[in-house]
């Protein structure tokens, strides 16, 4: 069963073009990864302030794995010469319901 990772990202107004020009540009670091199923990252609109990042994973297990890897955490690592732009950030982790077997 698949599940869903969101990383709801706060965003200070006024940085939300930085954090997107961050993310299109290591857009693909995460294809390879086993278990990878899909990326989205998901713009504020009416009614929310937050930056949403979804990632979707065939297993809970293959999240798992890429959350402690060396690759993420070198794609998470900040660079001296870049502030990170989000202030905080909340994952909410879901699997996702196949209404088939239901």
């Amino acid at each position: 069963m698949s599940v869903v990772v969101i990383n709801a990202l706060e965003v200070p107004e006024g940085e939300g073009a930085e954090l997107e020009r961050r993310f299109a540009a290591r857009r693909h670091s995460v294809d390879g990864q086993p278990g990878f199923e899909s990326f989205q990252l998901l713009r504020p609109t009416a009614g929310e302030d937050r930056y949403f990042v979804l990632t979707q994973w065939a297993t809970q297990q293959d999240f798992e794995h890429w959350r402690d890897s060396r690759a993420n955490h070198a794609a998470h690592a900040h660079d001296a010469s870049h502030k990170p732009v989000a202030t905080g950030a909340h994952l909410l982790e879901f699997e996702v319901v196949d209404l088939e077997e239901i």
